[in-house]
């Protein structure tokens, strides 16, 4: 597999179809059996694979089974949720616990273990000390939206390394330029994209979008721009790639860029369906999927250094009452936009969401909120 390759398989039978995947990308060649290789998904939030915020542990499965047929011996899965989740609430409920006992690999909570601060290209980031102990990180991300960032996918899912007060620290950057170079403080050295079901529009998930779809690839520059072209934004909309291609972590180059899509027979036999340039637009991906209500209802918010989960708990609110009717009233009695984020602490103001407005006049408790405290805060509002 070369570097400018996007592979991809489609189906249902999610571990055995990453198995076939991973074989026609000679994933093996990379690795021998001492290298301590690393799987880090997205366990984001508690909730299940088909919601389309986290990784499906069949296709982690299938990667761990893959490994230990090719006599791959020191395998672990290392992750952590985002503020206001606990990582070990998403490692029961996902279904990682029964895959940890079954394979006989460890899981580390990155909430639970040390960090130290790192020089990542001049930008100094905090960063779980086991990083280190990894020879080889295989990158699981799932493909879905970001309500701040727009796309998540392979940069962004190394956020899942630093501690929690880094990530808090991130949003006060601005999210991008902190992505960007955190991608040059922790190498990904092969990339496993779970692209069935992900939400195109938030981040934790709720509205799944069903592709049924598994991609390798070994550039994650080359990837998110992929990424980007899939949901219909300009890689330039996405500016923390960008900033990574500038630092030398991948090209984004999508005229360069080979798409193979593959195929498994009834017997289990892969074979190579069809390729052709990333540009063109592949026959299974259905751009009009993803309905840009989310960039409508944002116009009411204003987000300064706002964290996800904090933001995820606002936005789902506003759809809903897009949903009900209701959005273009609520915009037409506010006096302004409604405030989030933590450049918002200590601040006044009118209508605010999050411990960061608790100064505002009226605002909604929680570090995160609650979506239903936040959406009946705005319904009351309204009335």
């Amino acid at each position: 597999m070369k570097r400018n390759q996007i592979f991809k398989i489609y189906g249902k039978d999610y571990k055995d179809m990453t198995k076939a995947l991973l074989e026609v990308s000679n994933l093996a060649s990379m690795l021998n059996p001492e290298t301590r290789i690393g799987i880090k998904p997205n366990l984001v939030t508690p909730t299940p694979a088909e919601y389309g915020a986290t990784t499906h542990p069949e296709v982690v499965a299938g990667i761990i089974e893959y490994l230990q047929e090719n006599g791959c011996r020191h395998i672990v899965i290392i992750e952590s949720s985002w503020i206001g989740d606990k990582t070990s609430e998403a490692y029961e409920y996902c279904g990682y616990r029964k895959i940890t006992e079954k394979y006989h690999v460890d899981f580390i909570d990155v909430q639970q273990e040390p960090y130290e601060t790192y020089d990542c290209s001049g930008m100094k980031l905090k960063i779980c000390k086991r990083v280190e102990e990894i020879d080889f990180m295989i990158n699981v991300p799932v493909m879905k939206g970001h309500g701040q960032t727009r796309i998540t996918c392979a940069l962004k899912n190394m956020k899942g390394l630093i501690p929690n007060i880094e990530k808090r620290h991130f949003h006060t950057m601005g999210l991008h330029k902190p992505i960007a170079y955190l991608s040059a403080g922790i190498r990904q050295d092969f990339i496993v994209v779970d692209h069935i079901c992900g939400d195109l529009e938030m981040e934790d998930g709720g509205n799944p979008v069903e592709t049924n779809c598994v991609m390798t690839a070994l550039d994650p520059v080359l990837v998110d721009s992929y990424v980007c072209h899939l949901l219909g934004y300009e890689i330039s909309d996405v500016k923390y790639i960008g900033l990574a291609e500038t630092l030398g972590i991948g090209s984004s180059n999508l005229d360069s860029c080979k798409i193979s899509v593959y195929e498994r027979d009834e017997s289990g036999d892969v074979r190579l369906k069809k390729e052709f340039p990333a540009p063109l637009q592949d026959d299974y991906e259905e751009k009009s999927n993803y309905s840009g209500n989310l960039l409508e209802v944002s116009y009411a918010i204003e987000e300064a250094d706002s964290c996800s989960a904090c933001y995820a708990s606002l936005a789902p609110a506003l759809l809903r009452l897009k949903e009900e009717g209701l959005y273009e009233q609520l915009l037409e009695n506010l006096p302004g936009t409604i405030s989030i984020g933590q450049g918002f602490t200590g601040k006044t103001g009118y209508l605010g969401v999050g411990n960061c407005c608790s100064a505002f006049e009226r605002y909604v408790p929680g570090c995160p909120p609650d979506e239903e405290a936040v959406y009946h805060m705005l319904l009351e509002y309204i009335k």
